[in-house]
């Protein structure tokens, strides 16, 4: 006999378990599935997010910046140390130590708001009913009201770089070397490449990005992206742009990296390589041919605004559909759609989604760029400020960077902020809630910012958009 839900949300990840517990707080009797299966052999909520991705990576970010800091920083804040002594075993049980923790809490969640939570593998199948198969093979059917789908995504593999888990990994791999390389080579230059290679960069390998696009961060608004790039080149992260990888061989314990570019063909020795060139829609046996989930060319579930897919109360969630692949744009969705389905109106505003790279400088975004305003010919003004002329950021000895504030020319409407600089995360939240309420440049001109604080430089740059900044020369 199947068991009857209202929800079932196959996926546990930020994606899944957000639409699970919000289904469930809203009186729904809910299930989640996930198939997650740690290194270990233990199962887990949370997805890559949590087990393999964002939080394990933050843990490793910050604890190398501190270290990096002790060895190269405190000095300057009056602090001698003796040389500071890495115990890279330490650094990765606290890593994994915040991880159980995050889980567990998932866990603890899932019983107050009295969901369903289930391991096993999900697939769809027609008349929304879902196949539970547990690791031992057992199997269950349940039947649904709405079934959504959040199972989130998968590394992509290089041909001419096939994981090995050992020399040539991925960015889970990434996380748990056990000593530090000599030598790493990273292959991409997006948010996980510069992540990773900046972990171990710090920890004192000698890292060597290979990017096949010419353009350094091309997502990110232009000016914001070349000062990034100076930083990390005065930090000795070596970037290559335009650099095609044709082949990765090991030989003798070593890597031998071949690639392409303008000047024609390299080769390069590596302890190991991390290949971050992106992530695919994880689709791999959820839907049966016969349940009416259409892919699109990408291998992406096809969805409406409201994350409908073909298939009548079949939603769709996450990084498996259109749009960044970000855990806090799958988080709202799964809000929005368990919302939904329990008959109240919500919505996931795109336009205002931030973007976020935790190296240091931080580097964040939302909104347009200046690339593209230009592009679309929309009049616009620009205002700047320097965190070198922040007393707060200098007395952190984080005075790197900038704020860009861009504008309407004609009604002075917000259309972007751009941040490279100290806690530029933290810091771009205030112009996401100023954009979500359609506010102006005067707006954020008008509100009274602490002293000293990080904060005063975007006030300044909003300033500047009207050339009345205080603190710096107006141009």
């Amino acid at each position: 006999m199947s068991r009857k839900y209202d929800v079932v949300v196959i996926g546990g990840g930020p994606s899944g378990y957000v639409a699970a517990i919000r289904a469930a707080q809203n009186g729904l009797r809910t299930a989640c599935i996930d198939a997650w299966q740690n290194r270990d052999g233990s199962s887990s909520f949370g997805g890559t997010c949590l087990n393999a991705g964002c939080i394990p990576s933050k843990a490793l970010l910050e604890s190398s910046e501190l270290y990096h800091r002790a060895r190269h920083e405190f000095a300057s804040h009056g602090i001698v140390l003796e040389p500071a002594r890495l115990d890279l075993a330490k650094m990765q049980e606290r890593k994994a130590r915040i991880v159980a923790q995050l889980s567990g809490g998932i866990h603890a969640l899932f019983k107050s708001n009295e969901v369903d939570g289930r391991f096993g593998r999900g697939r769809l199948l027609p008349d929304n009913r879902v196949l539970v198969t547990a690791r031992d093979g057992s199997e269950e059917t349940l039947v649904a009201d709405h079934v959504i789908l959040a199972t989130g995504s998968t590394p992509v593999e290089l041909a001419s770089a096939p994981f090995d888990g050992k020399f040539i990994v991925d960015s889970w791999g990434a996380l748990d070397f056990d000593e530090v390389p000599g030598r790493i080579g990273v292959i991409g230059a997006g948010v996980i490449g510069l992540e990773l290679g900046s972990v171990w960069a710090r920890l004192g390998s000698e890292v060597t990005i290979l990017e096949a696009m010419d353009q350094f961060l091309f997502m990110a608004d232009g000016a914001i992206a070349r000062e990034a790039q100076r930083q990390f080149k005065r930090q000795g992260l070596d970037i290559r742009l335009g650099a095609r990888v044709s082949a990765a061989r090991v030989e003798d314990g070593v890597v031998r990296l071949a690639y392409d570019d303008g000047q024609g063909a390299h080769e390069i020795e590596v302890d190991r390589v991390i290949v971050a060139v992106g992530r695919r829609p994880f689709t791999d046996g959820l839907l049966d041919p016969l349940a009416g989930v259409n892919l699109d060319e990408r291998g992406f579930i096809e969805v409406d605004d409201e994350c409908r897919t073909s298939a009548p109360n079949i939603w769709a969630v996450g990084d498996v559909v259109r749009g960044p692949m970000l855990a806090h744009k799958g988080s709202e969705e799964g809000v929005m759609v368990a919302d939904l389905i329990a008959g109240r109106h919500a919505e996931v505003n795109y336009s205002v989604i931030p973007s976020i790279i935790y190296t240091a400088p931080e580097i964040a975004w939302v909104g347009q760029t200046e690339e593209e305003l230009k592009e679309s010919g929309r009049k616009y003004k620009v205002g700047t400020f320097n965190f070198a002329a922040s007393g707060r950021a200098r007395a952190m000895e984080q005075a790197a960077g900038l704020v860009k504030v861009l504008a309407d020319t004609d009604t002075d409407r917000l259309l972007g902020v751009h941040i490279v600089g100290p806690m530029a995360g933290e810091l771009l939240a205030e112009a996401v809630v100023a954009m979500e309420f359609e506010a102006s440049a005067e707006d954020l001109q008008r509100v009274i910012h602490g002293h000293p604080t990080l904060t005063e430089a975007v006030h300044e740059a909003a300033l500047s958009v009207d050339r009345r900044a205080i603190h710096a020369i107006n141009q």
